[in-house]
């Protein structure tokens, strides 16, 4: 399995350090590089051990839905693990937030629209749902990849749609 992580990025940490973890049995590779990592919980504790080419660091883990704080030698940053499914849902549906542009979301997957979190003339924020597309038995909600006015919404629920379908398209926030 391979994950996109970033650490930083986050609280005023700046752009943040984005890493490639790809995970094989009992092969982990850091942006292609083999080494030897365990991450083993203490249980009933937030308390981590990780173990990295035969050093030892103890870390306080806890996660807020979005993000994993990580606490590391006295120091907490703010973590972000992407698996690569989710990193690519994202692309597909207009990739991370930006600020004040316009375009077309897509459904990154063919599946029926169950509902619409917005209406026509509505304001969003980056990030924030626009409609929830059932795909595979399971509820993708699809988001704004920026701030924007909702200018024309193309599906209704119970509407099926294909991969690329256009949904909703934003203009900008002005």
């Amino acid at each position: 399995m391979k994950y996109e992580v970033t650490i930083g990025g986050g609280d005023g940490e700046g752009e943040g350090r984005r890493f490639v973890v790809e995970i094989d049995g009992d092969d982990v590779f850091l942006d292609g590089r083999r080494m030897v990592a365990r991450l083993d919980p203490v249980p009933e504790t937030p308390l981590r051990y990780l173990e990295v080419d035969g050093r030892t660091e103890s870390l306080a883990m806890a996660h807020d839905g979005h993000r994993w704080r990580v606490q590391m030698r006295g120091r907490v940053r703010a973590v972000g693990v992407l698996d690569e499914r989710t990193r690519r849902l994202r692309e597909l549906a207009g990739g991370g937030v930006k600020s004040g542009g316009s375009g077309v979301v897509k459904a990154p997957m063919p599946g029926m629209i169950l509902r619409l979190q917005v209406e026509r003339g509505q304001r969003v924020k980056g990030g924030g749902g626009l409609v929830v597309l059932e795909a595979m038995k399971m509820e993708n909600e699809i988001r704004a990849p920026q701030d924007g006015v909702v200018t024309r919404i193309y599906v209704e629920p119970g509407s099926v749609v294909e991969k690329g379908a256009p949904l909703v398209e934003l203009g900008p926030s002005s």
